[in-house]
């Protein structure tokens, strides 16, 4: 078999789940050159660059193994069911809410080869169930999936059209998942969702019951929460990370847009005063951490002016890093419903400007930390490539050339300056962990 997963954390963790799950059904990974007798794409549609991705993985996946059973699954393949089952190649269409049964559809297809459902995708409104997911794939860290779904209905977004509404897993299981990778060796766990401080809706439970029980009923060395809205992110979240045993300080928080205007357009559930605190908080709790920023880039009705007064209010932000998103257009948002369209030269110009501003607030927040000692978890060492890894508050570092470490090990290091055009610090070994 070969799978492919595009898109986000929360994608890569159910891709890497469902692989361990054919694993122990007995399948195996296809040797290099050979071809599959099932591949997998687990699908992305947040932009329309993503449905063309997708597109393109399909394609290429089928014309190199074109006598293997194509299975499409994820958030394209809830969207377009249809569409993609009659793209040529693809066998098997799986939808969210059958995800669950995934491996038991692949063996019935496999089987029945020509005599089965296509399409496996049901409406949005019957999303119901939480598919639990926790794996590593081939990364040093693992992927614990604790939230699904999304209630918010952003005007530009199709993620609640393609996952459903917010659901959650229970805290007893998700600490039972963690202990697994405790037992495994695993040192460091992001935490992913699609909303994930919507977590325990419905079930009296919450996210800082979670992150508390994490904490203190495993062995985990280091958690990581992938991302979390602004308006969710609490004083008692942020405390509490700020005095506990395992949390990194590094958050990611979505802002989307500094423009006040432009976040009433895109009904998100904040304003740039409320983001402002949460990063003033955040740095007030912890000094020395990291903190990521999402940007989408001319949405609909984002004039020049309002563009200018992002980018002012970004600027003056003590963040460390931007992640940069054109405004795509998608079918059946409300978004398409403001009048005012923002030109691709245009977005591309506003993404530069960005771009280049994250670059300089990246190197500014690295460069206060030259001469210091952090704790570097160290990643797998690419073949002809420099061992790299994250400090705990996620600053990239690398080793002198030829020099290794084991992988998923923890050391603590001096951080040196890095030479010019280099994006990790360079590191001297000081004392194992």
């Amino acid at each position: 078999m070969t799978l492919h997963s595009l898109g986000c954390k929360l994608n890569f963790a159910e891709t890497a789940s469902l692989r361990d799950r054919l694993f122990q059904c007995g399948m195996r990974a296809a040797e290099e050159g050979a071809a599959a007798d099932v591949c997998i794409v687990n699908t992305c549609s947040v932009t329309e660059v993503a449905d063309q991705k997708c597109r393109q993985a399909i394609h290429r996946m089928h014309r190199e193994n074109p006598e293997g059973l194509m299975v499409v699954m994820g958030c394209f393949a809830q969207l377009q069911g249809a569409a993609i089952a009659a793209m040529e190649g693809v066998d098997l269409v799986v939808g969210m809410e059958e995800k669950a049964r995934v491996v038991e559809l692949i063996a019935e297809a496999l089987e029945q080869r020509g005599a089965f459902d296509k399409c496996h995708s049901g409406l949005r409104r019957d999303i119901r169930t939480f598919v639990p997911s926790c794996s590593r794939g081939n990364r040093t860290r693992y992927f614990l999936k604790v939230q699904d779904g999304c209630d918010y209905f952003c005007t530009y977004c199709t993620i609640p059209m393609a996952r459903g509404r917010s659901r959650s897993g229970r805290i007893g299981d998700l600490v039972a998942q963690a202990r697994q990778v405790g037992e495994q060796g695993g040192k460091e766990i992001v935490i992913t969702g699609v909303n994930i401080g919507d977590f325990g809706r419905g079930t009296g439970e919450s996210l800082l019951d979670l992150l508390k029980a994490l904490d203190a009923e495993t062995r985990i060395a280091r958690y990581r929460i992938s991302s979390i809205e602004p308006d969710l992110l609490s004083d008692k979240i942020i405390d509490f990370c700020a005095n506990s045993r395992a949390f990194m300080p590094h958050f990611h928080l979505p802002l989307q847009s500094g423009s006040d205007e432009v976040l009433r357009l895109m009904r998100r559930h904040y304003d740039s005063a409320l983001f402002a605190d949460r990063v003033a908080r955040i740095k007030e709790a912890m000094p020395d951490a990291f903190i990521g920023v999402d940007v989408i880039v001319g949405m609909r009705g984002e004039s020049d002016v309002l563009f200018d007064e992002s980018f002012d209010f970004i600027a003056g932000l003590d963040v460390s890093q931007l992640h940069v998103f054109s405004y795509s257009e998608r079918p059946g948002t409300r978004a398409l419903q403001i009048p005012l369209r923002v030109a691709a030269a245009e977005k591309k110009a506003r993404s530069a400007r960005l771009i280049a501003l994250s670059e300089q607030k990246r190197q500014a927040f690295y460069a206060k930390y030259v001469g210091t000692e952090r704790e570097v978890l160290w990643e797998h060492a690419k073949e002809g490539a420099e061992q790299q890894g994250f400090t705990d508050n996620y600053i990239r570092v690398a080793l002198p050339a030829g020099q290794t470490r084991p992988e998923n090990s923890l050391e603590r290091v001096a951080l040196e300056e890095n030479r010019k055009g280099e994006e990790a610090l360079r590191a001297r070994a000081r004392t194992h962990v």
